[in-house]
């Protein structure tokens, strides 16, 4: 019997990956959890655009438990959707894959799931949400999760789709590297402007000392991540396409709460308790308010 999921949160990331498992074949497995009902889910992607009908629910009465369940709402947002989603969809046996940014997966859920049965991650998928039930994928994506029993059923789940699940052993390095990246994503937000912004005077500058703080807060921390990682940083936002917008820039655009505990406040927090200073991250926390 293939595996029951609930997808909470059709945003950009639940979204995609929800359009990706359905295509595996009639998606009698698959619930979206959501707060706006929508009919029909739709996936624009470089190859095509993808479409499935699948269970839309908006009413936790409705719900009964899965096997999986992919938790893909914001930081700030995950204590709600764990109270108002978990009790109907977990099982004993139920396995909650966390989607969020940042390090605290499990800390975010505490009260809510045992800590052994959350699966934490990280995402690479530049997506972003159009309209309930509609998104965008502008490149290809992949997730990593660590590797184990739990982290092979997951992967199991997108066997087949064009989301590959990579089980890494040096898990703590990516997740610490997508950290890294997100740092430098606040420069987008913090000017207003896409990708682009990386050719404005004085910003591939900033993103360089965003990332070097979270490099620094990181080796204090046990993990050691790859040499030139600044300059990486750098060079990929120089070769994204221009106009790509990062989830930090579109949620200022549209006057939404911004993730900067998540993706800056973790960086200061840590670089206090192990004695780094991080300047410029703790800037970004000031100007754009985190909580």
């Amino acid at each position: 019997m293939r595996p029951r999921v609930a997808v909470v949160g059709p945003g950009a990331i639940g979204g995609t990956l929800a359009a990706h498992r359905a295509q595996r074949g009639p998606a009698l497995d698959l619930v979206i959890c959501a707060r706006t009902p929508f009919d029909t889910l739709v996936l624009d992607t470089p190859e095509g655009t993808l479409r499935a009908q699948v269970e839309i629910l908006s009413d936790p009465a409705a719900a009964r438990p899965v096997d999986w369940v992919l938790l893909a709402v914001k930081t700030y947002d995950v204590a709600e959707a764990a109270r108002r989603w978990l009790p109907a969809l977990l099982g004993p046996e139920t396995r909650v894959a966390a989607l969020q940014n940042g390090l605290e997966h499990a800390a975010l859920l505490e009260g809510h799931v045992p800590a052994a049965r959350v699966l934490p991650s990280v995402q690479m998928l530049p997506a972003e949400r159009v309209g309930p039930g509609h998104l965008r994928q502008r490149r290809p994506g992949a997730l990593s999760v660590p590797t184990g029993a739990d982290a092979d059923a997951f992967a199991a789940l997108f066997e087949g789709t064009a989301i590959p699940v990579h089980r890494d052993p040096a898990f703590e390095v990516a997740l610490w590297t997508k950290l890294a990246v997100n740092a430098a994503g606040a420069v987008s937000a913090m000017r207003l402007e896409p990708a682009r912004v990386v050719h404005a005077p004085g910003a591939a500058d900033e993103m360089r000392a965003l990332v070097a703080e979270c490099v620094a807060v990181a080796r204090a921390c046990g993990v050691e991540l790859p040499a030139g990682l600044p300059e990486r940083v750098v060079e990929g936002a120089r070769a994204a396409p221009p106009e790509t917008s990062n989830s930090l820039l579109a949620d200022r655009r549209a006057g939404r709460p911004l993730e900067i505990d998540a993706r800056h406040g973790v960086i200061v927090r840590l670089g206090l308790a192990h004695g780094v200073p991080t300047p410029e991250n703790a800037r970004v926390c000031a100007v754009l308010g985190a909580p």
